[in-house]
């Protein structure tokens, strides 16, 4: 079977220029993570942004575009990558779907807003054209490890969540949350299968540059329409407390399941499984104590993003594993979140 071609819209960082962080894990971006699959071929790029066209051109050895509707007329791809800013998603997930391509990859958040977002799912849902979002966290072996744990309720049913998320000291609030929160929120509906929704948040504005807010939340049983209000747990809903700040000089990325015998770490650099025993400080009591720590090899996260559209293109049956679906999901949350900016 030949190679799938793929092209990619938006040649900037998350498309290729993250490949030359010498730190992160590869591949880490949508151009390095095709050129590693033998069933893909990085066919062409198109930016309006000539230096970053031959910056892309001359590592990639590819033809370059200057509009990407030329660009899917002339290489007629099986895989589109849109790696562009969010606002502009909706008319390339379009553009796509005319031109005939049968599977999309958009970048998160899918949208800037909720109704264009809805209309892209609209598309996904209708079959018009198989769209996936890169929340990548979904495609990392330690969540889908954390997922299996918490699902075999090991450590016993969730009853809360807490999630941690500093990322620099000056940003606004709410451009923390849009930017970094969107994997947070949809880490936390992957882990629980649950749909995150919005009660109230305190502390900070979220339009401030410091200090400190809690967004107040609960997860929810979710329903197939993504529309519809989610059914409640049998159990009744699990709390969920996300707490994003200013004024670190330090990145904080994580989400904490406290459950009835034990408790889940897991976000950047952190996996942690701690298991309720008798305590040895306190007669009658139970502790809890770290019984795995850390996560050993790599993860895989964009390696198994491309692949999951990869067998999209071949298996038209399949569902994506981070479908528009849940992309739309995610920006029903924010929005409901960012009233409070």
């Amino acid at each position: 079977m030949e190679p799938v071609k793929t092209a990619i819209v938006g040649l900037g960082r998350i498309a290729s220029l993250l490949e030359d962080d010498s730190l992160r894990e590869k591949p880490c971006t949508h151009a390095g993570a095709v050129a590693a699959n033998p069933g893909l071929k990085l066919a062409a790029g198109s930016d309006s942004d000539p230096e970053r066209r031959d910056l892309f051109a001359r590592r990639w050895k590819v033809p370059v575009y200057e509009d990407a509707a030329s660009m899917l007329a002339k290489e007629k791809p099986g895989i589109f990558i849109i790696a562009t800013h969010p606002d502009s998603h909706e008319a390339y997930c379009r553009l796509a779907s005319e031109a005939g391509v049968p599977v999309a990859v958009s970048e998160k958040p899918l949208a800037g807003r909720l109704s264009p977002a809805r209309r892209i799912a609209d598309l996904h849902r209708k079959g018009k054209i198989k769209i996936l979002v890169n929340h990548e966290r979904r495609y990392s072996v330690d969540y889908q490890k954390a997922k299996d744990l918490l699902g075999a309720e090991s450590l016993g049913r969730v009853l809360s969540v807490r999630a941690l998320l500093y990322m620099g000291e000056g940003r606004r609030l709410i451009d923390v949350l849009w930017h970094d929160g969107t994997h947070l929120a949809d880490a936390a509906m992957f882990l629980t299968g649950a749909e995150l929704r919005h009660v109230r948040t305190w502390g900070r504005s979220l339009a401030s540059r410091e200090g400190t807010a809690f967004l107040l939340g609960s997860l929810r049983k979710r329903t197939q329409n993504p529309d519809r209000t989610p059914a409640r747990f049998p159990e009744g809903e699990i709390p969920f407390l996300m707490e994003t700040g200013a004024g670190r000089d330090h990145l904080v990325f994580e989400l904490e399941f406290s459950c009835r015998r034990g408790r889940l770490r897991i976000g950047n650099n952190v996996f942690e499984v701690w298991e309720s025993g008798p305590s040895p400080y306190a007669e009658g009591f139970n502790s809890l104590k770290k019984t795995s720590g850390d996560f050993a090899g790599p993860t895989g996260y964009f390696a198994n993003m491309i692949a999951d559209a990869l067998a999209c293109h071949n298996e038209p049956e399949r569902e994506p594993l981070s479908s528009a679906l849940d992309g739309y999901r995610v920006i029903k949350y924010l929005r409901s979140a960012g009233r409070w900016a």
